[in-house]
């Protein structure tokens, strides 16, 4: 999945009214696949899934401005809550996620998404 198709996914579980925690989730992905590949472009292999720390690696060699954290501390948030049926006290992830949240995640990876790619060889 690219970036892109992370955000057309995104906006399709956005759409159906309950799937925001799914939406959240794909976000967060799609978010993280084009910042690994941006590390790549850098010469950097990045590890694990936060995409705060894997943002801050990227800024020793290229400006990242703050709102670009901020989006990615937004969705550092959805890796795991909205997969694990476990990870709320009770219920399902689908209780604790709304309309706003994923609203949220897709307007985040959408700026991640779109720096990240105006840095990879090709992008004009």
């Amino acid at each position: 999945m690219s970036g892109e198709s992370g955000i057309v996914s995104g906006r399709s579980w956005t759409s159906s009214m309950d799937y925001y925690e799914w939406a959240c989730f794909t976000l967060q992905q799609a978010a993280e696949k084009v910042i690994k590949a941006l590390g790549l472009a850098l010469g950097l292999t990045l590890w694990g899934h936060s995409l705060t720390e894997m943002l801050k690696l990227i800024g020793q060699r290229i400006p990242v401005p703050p709102e670009i954290l901020d989006h990615a501390r937004l969705l550092d948030l959805y890796y795991i809550p909205p997969r694990y049926p476990n990870g709320f006290a009770s219920g399902k992830p689908a209780d604790y996620f709304t309309e706003a949240q994923a609203q949220g995640a897709l307007d985040a990876a959408d700026h991640i998404i779109r720096f990240c790619e105006s840095h990879l060889p090709g992008s004009g």
